[in-house]
């Protein structure tokens, strides 16, 4: 869980979050076991508040940018204002099943 750990790490250093997770979703792709590949972030914090979601989330991309050029191949994101995260009853949608590899 090196590449996870590392994407939290970096978001609490950079956000200070009311509330973060950061779930490794990869088993649900075709990748090896114990890959690191696929996340899902969901993060609230008052500093979203004003922005729109694509400044939300390129600023995630700019702080995660040696990950996701690296061992990273798909990351969503999920970034919320306390009041929004409050209005989604503090639950984040799931993600998407994979389609690709073979399965369907």
């Amino acid at each position: 869980m090196i590449v996870q750990q590392t994407i939290q790490d970096k978001l609490k250093q950079r956000f200070k979050a009311e509330f973060l997770t950061v779930e490794n979703e990869s088993h649900n792709h075709s990748v090896p076991a114990n890959s690191e590949t696929h996340f899902k972030v969901t993060i609230v914090c008052e500093e979203f508040e004003g922005l729109r979601l694509i400044m939300r989330h390129r600023l995630i991309n700019d702080l995660l940018s040696e990950e996701l050029a690296g061992p990273v191949h798909a990351l969503a994101m999920h970034t919320y204002t306390p009041t929004q995260w409050a209005e989604k009853n503090q639950i984040s949608p799931d993600s998407a099943k994979c389609l690709g590899g073979g399965k369907g």
